[in-house]
């Protein structure tokens, strides 16, 4: 069983995750053995939908995790997914935890413990800490959640897991809010890349057999102009629910929850034809595909997705705005198809460089057998 890191750098487009602004990982990738490049990650480009992906080796279509929101047609409900039952495909976890092997999974956001950490034996989160584990790791407070203080805290983590405990499998995840507030060019940003460097070489250190491979759950990107579909469509007479996958509780994060897809679910099916040419009409629109066809070019299940899954084109978003439309300078956001490039950094990589062409590859090539 090879020792292996997965590192996931919540909303980190190519951008950010530079030979400048991380000498320490690009000296580690140009060793013989690793290398770096850009590869895709899932539709739609949120958190939860490519953790899942990546922890699994799957596309949605098997993991059925589609957003970080759901609605539910027969009944009405709606809500966050930020629990169990939500992930349908066997992870990394339980795969290593079948060979024998132990496990982590570090975390920012706490939810990502609660959808994903079945079969995980020490968990930890900056939302949710567990005291014992904390004081067993000599760890010392977790900063708040939505702060740039909270990648080193995790880092300082993970560093202190697999030096303490040995862990044969890590998932180290940090939050967005950097990305969310920070673009690629600001020091904020290159601080947050710098510490995620100096941590990757002490945790490289500690073991250069363990194979560390680092990438994002989706990029980022700053939007200028918000679509308020729900409304748009009220207004215009239509019935239907307006889903927006990307929604989630980090309010801080998303000031309108806004983002680059929607799910739309018609209450009355003669309305087709209307709903089109409305969508048709609106810049903000890229592309509208039906559930169907949405589910073959994407790997997507087709229950779950609406009717219809809308794609905001470049420089725009959906959000919940007041009225129609919003120009702004003050969002940045992912979601959509131009945040679906995503970095991938393999050090001591289990195989070739071809072999990875989606971030869920990392665990499909995996060697897990005892």
């Amino acid at each position: 069983m090879k020792k292996a890191m997965i590192i996931v750098i919540d909303g980190c487009a190519p951008e950010y995750l530079t030979k400048e602004t991380a000498p320490g990982i690009y000296s580690l990738a140009g060793k013989e053995g690793s290398f770096a490049k850009n590869v895709q990650g899932a539709v739609p480009t949120v958190t939860n939908v490519n953790h899942a992906c990546i922890m699994s080796g799957l596309f949605p279509e098997d993991t059925h995790v589609v957003g970080n929101y759901y609605y539910d047609r027969q009944t009405g409900e709606q809500g966050f997914i930020e629990g169990t039952g939500f992930m349908k495909a066997p992870t990394v976890f339980e795969a290593y935890r079948r060979a024998g092997g132990k496990t982590a999974l570090l975390t920012v956001k706490g939810k990502i413990l609660q959808v994903f950490g079945k079969g995980v034996d020490l968990g930890i989160s900056v939302q949710h800490p567990d005291p014992e584990l904390i004081s067993r790791l000599q760890l010392s407070s977790p900063p708040q959640v939505q702060s740039i203080d909270s990648t080193q805290w995790i880092f300082e983590a993970a560093y202190q897991c697999i030096r303490q405990e040995d862990p044969d499998f890590v998932y180290c995840t940090t939050n967005d809010f950097v990305m969310h507030h920070y673009g690629p060019e600001t020091q904020e940003a290159k601080d947050q890349i710098r510490v995620i460097d100096e941590y990757v070489k002490k945790i490289y250190e500690l073991n250069p057999e363990r194979q560390i491979y680092i990438t994002a759950d989706h990029g980022m990107n700053q939007k200028t102009d918000l679509l308020n579909m729900q409304n748009l469509c009220d207004d215009a007479g239509l019935h239907l629910v307006c889903v927006p996958p990307l929604k989630d509780r980090y309010i801080e994060n998303h000031i309108y929850q806004e983002g680059g897809i929607l799910y739309l679910y018609l209450k009355q099916q003669e309305e087709k034809q209307m709903l089109l040419a409305l969508l048709e009409s609106q810049p903000a629109v890229e592309q509208v595909l039906s559930a169907k066809k949405a589910a073959e070019l994407y790997h997507l299940p087709q229950q779950g997705i609406g009717d219809y899954v809308a794609f905001a084109a470049k420089g725009y978003a959906f959000g919940e705005v007041e009225g129609h439309t919003l120009h702004t300078d003050k969002v940045r956001t992912h979601g959509s198809l131009y945040e679906r490039e995503v970095p991938l950094i393999a050090i001591t990589r289990g195989k070739t460089p071809d072999s990875y062409t989606h971030s869920k590859d990392i665990v499909k090539n995996l060697d897990i057998a005892k």
